[in-house]
């Protein structure tokens, strides 16, 4: 695939980086931190799927989705997040 759409938000101080195509999720102080080690995670597990096709890989469903945008947190969080396509 030669992109991926991420979804943000903010968590604790920190950005949470999850990717709709797999499920895959990365923290960073930033969006550009929190992308590049999404990105790294991608790929770690995209070389892994070719040793091994049993490794889980499906898109996130609605739920698990809604569960990522609606878990508590300590902080206010405004009700805005950010859909972005990565090129990993």
């Amino acid at each position: 695939m030669d992109f991926f759409t991420v979804v943000f938000k903010k968590s604790n101080g920190y950005m949470v980086a999850l990717c709709l195509e797999n499920g895959i999720t990365a923290q960073g102080a930033s969006k550009e931190g929190a992308i590049k080690k999404l990105q790294e995670a991608i790929e770690s597990v995209e070389e892994a799927r070719k040793e091994d096709e049993e490794v889980y890989n499906a898109p996130l469903s609605i739920k698990e989705l809604h569960e990522f945008l609606n878990i508590e947190s300590q902080e206010v969080v405004s009700e805005q997040f950010e859909l972005r396509a990565i090129h990993a």
